[in-house]
């Protein structure tokens, strides 16, 4: 059951993620305001990395930025590892 949750959790942070990078894409070119670089790096930081990864990969979006072309593979590659680890010790 708990597991359940996590899987949910995971799923609705990176669907979040993935729109959020689409919107401030959006206002970007718009000249609108912007979502804020920390609140992109956190919400991969708390799970939503691949959300992330697909989000600039989709939208062509912050892969100009070095701490988001390295940062966020360096995150997704850490919880991937830590995700492998947790389940080996089950």
């Amino acid at each position: 059951m708990q597991s359940a949750y996590i899987h949910l959790y995971l799923i609705m942070i990176n669907v979040i993620t993935f729109a959020l990078y689409g919107l401030d894409k959006w206002r970007a070119m718009t000249r609108q305001w912007r979502v804020r670089e920390k609140k992109l790096i956190i919400l991969a930081l708390i799970g939503g990395s691949i959300g992330a990864m697909i989000g600039m990969t989709v939208f062509h979006h912050k892969t100009r930025k070095w701490y988001f072309r390295l940062g966020i593979p360096l995150i997704l590659g850490i919880q991937v590892s830590l995700v492998l680890c947790f389940y080996d010790m089950i």
